[in-house]
């Protein structure tokens, strides 16, 4: 196994166990024998040492809308600096960016970038947010967590999207350090979790309860409705009774349009009407900000006062229109509205740009 010694460095959450380095970062808890590597490809027992492999490593740069991560109540309307790495601890076969979080290819990792590196373009740029996205930031956490505390220093916000597949272990130090999350539910059921995705339901659920009763991190919930899979109005029910009962009425919740792909390209995409259909279903049980996405829907896409039903803010896709708050609250009944909502807007809309990021010269990547 060749391992790059630039853009490897030590990791944290292991332990030596009969002649194998077990990581514990997730419920997984891979144990490597020397000179192989984990589930997620990116973590390492090199010398009977846990390194992650991917340190400063990156599959590429993009400014987002902050509205595509998906988030819609926090700092609505502004760019975030967006970018990945390589590997998963999931083995999703619906996957829709397995190019990268399936990737068993490094040299896919063209762009390198430190910490400081990362932060100064972001500011340079104008976006107010750096999102850890396209592959799950949790098995990079090493490298997250060091560029979101240099994000602090600097007044940049950081966002996780994210599986919530996290030990808590590893979970306290990981959302200490950020701002936001994005927590794909994938489905409600352990049979659905066991079998697309070769993980089990019950630690997610406990991330998501962690998020909510222990931190300050403010998050939201992406549930992708498969045909067939994780559809059924019984499981929606379901999932919606157990976030309200435990998460509380206001996290939002946006039900996405499945689209075939990787290893599940015989499901048909989701139909626009069982979207509509799981969101209304989240409004009767009680859930306040239910969304539909990857799909053209203004209307359900879109934010409402849960008290007066006012237009708070009016969504096309990622850009906004109508925009009805005062801060956190209602414009027309006063209510207050839970998120991260600032005096006016972004305006940076639905463009996605790519960024290139160079290193200084002799920048450190440790």
């Amino acid at each position: 196994m060749e391992i790059d010694p630039t853009t490897s460095a030590s990791a944290r959450w292991w332990h030596r166990e009969n002649g194998k380095v077990v990581c514990t970062l997730c419920p997984r808890e891979c144990h490597i024998p020397q000179g192989q590597r984990g589930f997620c490809f990116v973590r390492a027992n090199v010398g009977d040492q846990l390194v992650l492999t991917t340190y400063g490593r990156s599959s590429g740069f993009c400014i987002d809308p902050i509205e595509k991560k998906p988030l819609n109540h926090f700092l609505p309307g502004t760019p975030v600096l967006s970018f990945g790495t390589a590997g998963c601890n999931l083995g999703c076969k619906f996957c829709q960016n397995w190019d990268i979080s399936k990737s068993r290819e490094m040299d896919r990792l063209g762009a390198q970038a430190g910490p400081e590196a990362i932060i100064e373009a972001a500011k340079h740029s104008g976006c107010r947010s750096v999102a850890f996205t396209y592959n799950d930031p949790v098995i990079w956490a090493e490298y997250a967590i060091d560029i979101a505390k240099a994000a602090r220093r600097e007044g940049v916000k950081t966002v996780a999207v994210t599986a919530g597949y996290i030990s808590p272990e590893a979970r306290e130090e990981f959302y200490q350090w950020i701002d936001a999350a994005n927590v794909d539910l994938k489905a409600f059921t352990d049979t659905f979790y066991r079998k697309l995705t070769q993980t089990h339901l019950q630690p997610v659920l406990d991330t998501l309860r962690y998020l909510k009763h222990e931190t300050g991190v403010w998050f939201e919930i992406t549930y992708l409705v498969i045909p067939s899979e994780n559809d059924s109005p019984d499981e929606i029910d379901r999932m919606c009774g157990w976030v309200v009962e435990n998460l509380g009425p206001d996290v939002p919740v946006h039900f996405t349009a499945f689209h075939p792909d990787f290893k599940m390209i015989d499901h048909p995409p989701t139909a626009h009407e069982t979207l509509v259909r799981a969101r209304q279903q989240a409004l009767d049980a009680g859930i306040r900000y239910a969304y539909v996405g990857n799909v053209n829907d203004k209307e359900r896409q879109s934010t409402y006062c849960p008290g007066c039903e006012h237009l708070l803010i009016e969504r096309d896709w990622h850009e906004l229109g109508q925009y009805n708050l005062n801060g956190n609250w209602c414009a027309g009944c006063g209510q207050l509205i839970p998120g991260v909502f600032e005096a006016s807007p972004g305006h940076w809309g639905r463009r996605r740009q790519p960024v290139r990021i160079i290193e200084s010269p002799g920048a450190s990547l440790s």
